[in-house]
């Protein structure tokens, strides 16, 4: 399977990150072109704690920017870039991009391999995905508790299950840098992080309401059923103090280091 690599959206560079201008119409149909492609492709779902993360660790920074699509999964990106005068289309959660795509997946026979979490939560999750979606091909399914010297085992087990999707949910810290390490050899059209999207779907935790959602409220919604993550909310204000200091000047990262914006 091989295909002309499709024009990729319009980016913004919030802190030097391209974050993807497109709505999630345009990045469903974008992805399912680059599917075709048969080309390894790397999704992050950014938010405003991986930026926070990105601007005190160079290397994390690095891991952002080369991904081949960054989305803007938190309400806080949607919001530096409309302050920052060069908005992006809506917000694009990593849930829904997964649901999307696995929806497209079941109508083309896809092949998907979910990787994550505790290995009851990840394979109900997969158990209940696989009724909504009859037609989806579950390629593997594995939990993400394992540790580096066990990395090879995971990607060649990946490899020999030849999935068109990889969903990866484990902490941001670990799932995207893991991705970019093993990207090639993955070998994968499309593989992202999902994060805490399998506890979601498995029913282990419920996601915020619309309403909730609509207010940017969802951090909070959350912070409720897992208080234990409080101390990584603490880059949120953070977040939002040095996009009101630095304005538009959040868009000149281009030459990013961390001594240059650590001051």
């Amino acid at each position: 399977m091989s295909g002309p690599w499709p024009p990729k959206p319009e980016t913004v560079p919030l802190f030097g990150i391209p974050v993807s201008r497109a709505g999630m119409d345009e990045t469903v149909e974008y992805l399912a072109r680059v599917v075709e492609t048969g080309r390894p492709h790397r999704v992050v779902t950014v938010n405003p704690i991986m930026v926070m993360a990105g601007l005190r660790d160079p290397r994390y920074m690095e891991m952002l920017r080369t991904a081949d699509l960054v989305v803007p999964d938190g309400t806080g990106i949607v919001w530096a870039a409309a302050r920052a005068g060069v908005p992006v289309k809506e917000r694009v959660p990593g849930i829904e991009l997964m649901l999307r795509l696995l929806a497209v997946g079941n109508e083309r026979r896809w092949r998907v391999y979910f990787l994550g979490a505790a290995d009851d939560v990840v394979r109900e999750a997969v158990d209940r995905l696989a009724r909504r979606f009859p037609g989806m091909v579950v390629a593997g399914v594995r939990d993400g508790y394992f540790s580096d010297d066990e990395d090879d085992a995971v990607v060649e087990a990946i490899r020999g299950a030849e999935p068109h999707l990889l969903f990866v949910g484990r902490s941001a810290d670990r799932q995207d840098p893991w991705l970019a390490r093993y990207k090639e050899r993955l070998g994968v059209p499309v593989m992202m992080g999902v994060g805490g999207s399998f506890d979601v779907l498995s029913g282990r935790l419920r996601r915020a309401p619309a309403s909730w959602q609509r207010l940017g409220l969802e951090w909070l919604y959350r912070l409720l059923q897992e208080p234990h993550r409080i101390r990584r909310m603490a880059a949120l204000p953070a977040f939002v103090a040095k996009v009101l200091l630095e304005n538009r000047r959040i868009l000149e990262y281009n030459n990013w280091s961390a001594h240059d914006h650590d001051k």
